[in-house]
């Protein structure tokens, strides 16, 4: 990229350098980086490349940044999840499109109910505690962040939207409201201890609090989830839980082992991956 590119240049040549640096959509991150810069949309900016219209300032300092596999969401303070437009940064999990789905199970779930009660159990940015008040009228959602960094980015997203955000252990929150909820649902952490990511952009700028689950084999934390949402959950209570492909049969013989839950049900995500696990509880509510 060099000083009087036209932007369709200076686009063209940024998504050749971040495809030589490994960047996993260089043409798209290389248009979103531009159009962070000028603010047009991006059917705008595709019109304005068919002319002669300039490269932004500053875009190939930009360009480097993601070629140094900083993630896209860092450098334009932004994550898009559902119909929500998301505050992140450092020191907040970056949400995942695989998730969407998982929130999907719970909007189809409490389709029809009035004022369902609804908790998430570790939200980081808010992603699924926000989506669900956004788009459940009526739904008391509540959300619970153990990490006060990424407690920050979740009080700015989740405010606008209603959300009753607690600073606090989704091993212990809320034990004023045991038996109250119709649904709990969870985005855990649950990587192995020895398991480093391959991407960089995970291994080196999401949180590790957000990443590993704790023990040699990731499960500490889901199976913490699993007893708080039994305590959580009134009796015919709704939870989800997203975890890793290879701990599908783990989460559901977890379940399956604590004696509380009955139709325990593994779901698939848009690639078909086993990356969510349902159950409902049966019994009086709570475990010991």
């Amino acid at each position: 990229m060099n000083p009087g590119q036209t932007l369709a240049e200076a686009v063209s040549a940024a998504t050749a350098v971040l495809r030589d640096a490994g960047v996993p959509s260089p043409r798209v991150d290389a248009e979103l980086l531009a159009d962070h810069l000028l603010n047009v949309g991006l059917g705008r900016l595709r019109a304005l490349m068919l002319g002669d219209a300039p490269a932004p300032e500053g875009y190939a300092e930009l360009v480097a940044e993601r070629a140094g596999r900083v993630p896209l969401q860092h450098i334009t303070g932004v994550a898009h999840f559902r119909y929500l437009e998301l505050a992140v940064g450092p020191g907040v999990f970056v949400p995942r499109p695989e998730t969407e789905s998982v929130v999907q199970l719970v909007i189809d779930h409490v389709r029809g109910m009035a004022a369902p009660r609804i908790v998430d159990l570790g939200t980081g940015s808010g992603a699924i505690a926000g989506s669900i008040a956004h788009e459940v009228p009526g739904a008391k959602v509540h959300a619970v962040e153990f990490s006060p960094m990424a407690h920050a980015w979740a009080a700015r997203n989740l405010e606008p939207l209603g959300v009753h955000l607690v600073l606090g252990d989704l091993r212990t929150a809320l034990p004023e409201l045991n038996g109250t909820f119709d649904v709990v649902i969870s985005n855990p952490p649950y990587i192995p201890a020895d398991a480093i990511p391959n991407e960089p952009e995970v291994a080196l700028h999401d949180p590790p609090e957000a990443l590993y689950g704790g023990g040699a084999d990731g499960m500490e934390l889901p199976t913490a989830a699993a007893r708080t949402a039994a305590r959580l959950l009134r009796p015919g209570g709704y939870f989800v839980m997203e975890h890793a492909e290879v701990q599908a049969g783990w989460i559901s013989a977890l379940l399956g082992q604590q004696g509380s839950w009955r139709g325990i049900s593994t779901h698939l995500d848009l690639n078909g991956k086993e990356r969510a696990t349902s159950a409902v509880l049966a019994g009086p509510g709570r475990t010991e």
